[in-house]
């Protein structure tokens, strides 16, 4: 543990239903279903991992793995909401309400089965600067990246400012930091639990409509995003081409 006044949960939302790739959770990498590499990488960091579905396919997947999952409302909006009901489920009312100020939340992707320990460590890492609330992570371009690479909209752009360390604007076009660098945001997450429970509660904001965001929400309204940087690449699965492209990964390494 980095902090050890902090209690860290890892949670991992997984839907089935996907536009670009339905059933992706268990889609195989080598003889393990995305999910189930997921939960594994998790696991090397954190005590306690939760599994996050609305699906009985992914939730008898977890189970027979031996891995913990909790069965979530299939009408959430995104998953910071079913992370929150997860985080409910296998919690007591009476045990939030002594631990939620010094109990961080961190929300995984479902979709990176190479995630690294290091990259949940560095999340973690955040908290122990006075005043985190939330945390996510960069990575840097580099000159391997191309100006396409720079461009493209499903790419997230983040300026943050390096001083503090503390997230100023996110962006699906392109937006550099102070000194000129560029940085993708990673999609992960980790909240302090009493955070969590209210970002949830907000209505959305006209610059998360317009960026299809939700983290432009939580800035609008005052809330403090910490950013921890990472130098690893990640492989998310978004399509039946990524998950190709995954599998070949796997087998060079």
């Amino acid at each position: 543990m980095v902090n050890g006044f902090m209690k860290f949960i890892g949670i991992i939302p997984a839907r089935y239903a996907s536009t670009r790739f339905p059933g992706k959770p268990l889609a195989e990498i080598c003889g393990k279903t995305v999910i189930r590499r997921v939960y594994e990488q998790a696991c090397k960091a954190l005590d306690t991992v939760v599994v996050a579905t609305d699906d009985d396919r992914i939730y008898d997947d977890v189970e027979s793995f031996g891995g913990k999952v909790v069965m979530t409302r299939p009408d959430h909006k995104c998953g910071t909401d079913r992370c929150l009901e997860a985080y409910q489920a296998i919690t007591t009312p009476t045990w939030r309400t002594q631990n939620d100020t010094d109990t961080v939340v961190i929300n995984i992707q479902g979709d990176e089965p190479f995630i690294q320990p290091e990259q949940i460590e560095a999340l973690m890492a955040c908290f122990e600067r006075e005043g985190t609330e939330i945390a996510t992570l960069v990575r840097p371009f580099t000159d391997r990246d191309t100006k396409a690479d720079l461009e493209n909209p499903n790419t997230p752009k983040v300026q943050w400012d390096k001083t503090t360390g503390i997230a100023q604007m996110f962006s699906r076009k392109v937006i550099a930091c102070a000194d000129g660098s560029h940085y993708r945001h990673i999609g992960i997450y980790a909240y302090r639990a009493d955070v969590l429970s209210r970002i949830t509660t907000l209505p959305q904001s006209p610059l998360e409509i317009a960026e299809r965001l939700e983290q432009l929400r939580w800035l609008e309204n005052g809330y403090c995003i910490r950013v921890g940087v990472t130098d690893t690449p990640t492989i998310g699965i978004d399509t039946p081409e990524d998950l190709e492209r995954a599998i070949e990964w796997y087998k060079r390494s």
